[in-house]
């Protein structure tokens, strides 16, 4: 459905504005072309996404430039034209209102927390909204799956926004190259390269990557890896990466006894006299890593281990809590609910571990 919008029309800014977070349609912007370009591109910047279409078109219609984009468009290398198609395919017109939406929460007139944000103060948020939807993944969750995500494709488009500002890139430019980078990766799919298993297409894949940074050795990588990820994460990383540099046990006994090494080492250094807190988590991080290569070797993820040890006991103890309050129902006042644990205060250990016990039949 195509729209139109007189740009004489007083308040027209105004319109196009709606009709940007509003997703339907496109829209031809007549008479446009009659004031200065400069102008009318720094109004389209407030309102538009940087990534919006635009054809440039002469007053019997006929195209003068495009489509382009309103990030590359330079009014000052284009020549005369009367109207502004704005093309918004139905494909991807809710993420161009969605694009919309957040260039006008930035721009002068928008939201002054938005405004303020930087993409350094918005990458607690990134993290906050990637756990919540692995939760929602994990709970199975169809509608909260689609929520969780909506909520971190908010995150990649307020970061390419703010880079679009400052003329860096937007989020066209982080479409293609996940785009282009899909289609380098697969030759198997999109070219001509044909691959026999799996253990193949991993040696392929790696090779490729290789190439797309031909300097960077495996220790760069490494570090990369430590920098950037989650420990537990990383250390599986790490030790995969260099089981493939040949740095391995000849068998899962070497790395028994490396677990049992580490544990006398860090026995030691929690036993000293004079402790030496530097040292001891030292110890602690190497007995930690050690784990995870042993669970490395039979195909475990320590990260996704301790999770369900962590879901398990708090749903054991939440157990315990419900446990304990039932037991307490009979008497004749109850303990206020003031967020503690007010049913298991005051019990022996030996209470407490018959009601763990209780709880581990219920949740093993």
């Amino acid at each position: 459905m195509l729209q139109t919008l007189d740009s004489l029309q007083p308040g027209w800014p105004k319109h196009l504005a709606q009709w940007c977070i509003t997703g339907r349609g496109s829209l031809l912007l007549k008479r446009c072309g009659e004031g200065d370009p400069a102008e009318l591109r720094e109004v389209l910047q407030t309102v538009c996404a940087s990534g919006q279409s635009l054809t440039l078109l002469a007053e019997d219609l006929e195209v003068v430039a495009g489509p382009l984009t309103l990030q590359s468009w330079d009014p000052q290398s284009t020549g005369h034209f009367t109207h502004l198609y704005l093309e918004r395919s139905a494909s991807a017109q809710h993420m161009s209102r969605l694009a919309a939406i957040v260039a006008q929460l930035r721009a002068p007139t928008g939201c002054p927390w938005d405004q303020a944000q930087t993409p350094e103060s918005l990458t607690p948020y990134i993290l906050e909204e990637a756990y919540e939807t692995v939760a929602a993944i994990r709970a199975g969750d169809p509608a909260a799956i689609a929520d969780e995500l909506g909520d971190l494709l908010l995150q990649v488009v307020l970061q390419s926004q703010i880079s679009a500002e400052q003329g860096q890139f937007d989020l066209e430019t982080v479409a293609a190259a996940i785009a282009d980078k899909l289609i380098r990766r697969h030759p198997h799919v999109f070219g001509e390269a044909a691959i026999a298993d799996l253990p193949e297409l991993h040696r392929t894949w790696e090779d490729i990557k290789q190439t797309e940074q031909p300097d960077q050795t495996l220790g760069q990588k490494l570090l990369h890896y430590a920098q950037s990820l989650p420990p537990l994460m990383a250390a599986l990383k790490i030790s995969r990466k260099v089981v493939g540099a040949g740095f391995e046990w000849p068998d899962v006994e070497g790395i028994w006894a490396k677990i049992r090494e580490e544990e006398a080492e860090l026995r030691q250094e929690l036993e000293r006299a004079t402790p030496d807190p530097a040292r001891q988590s030292a110890e602690l991080g190497d007995l930690l890593f050690a784990l995870v290569n042993l669970g490395r070797w039979y195909e475990l993820d320590a990260a996704q281990a301790l999770t369900e040890t962590n879901l398990r006991f708090a749903r054991r103890f939440l157990c315990m809590e419900e446990l304990a309050r039932e037991q307490a129902e009979h008497t004749e006042s109850e303990p206020p609910n003031n967020g503690s644990t007010p049913h298991l205060k005051g019990r022996t250990l030996q209470e407490l571990e018959a009601l763990w016990q209780q709880a581990k039949q219920q949740h093993p």
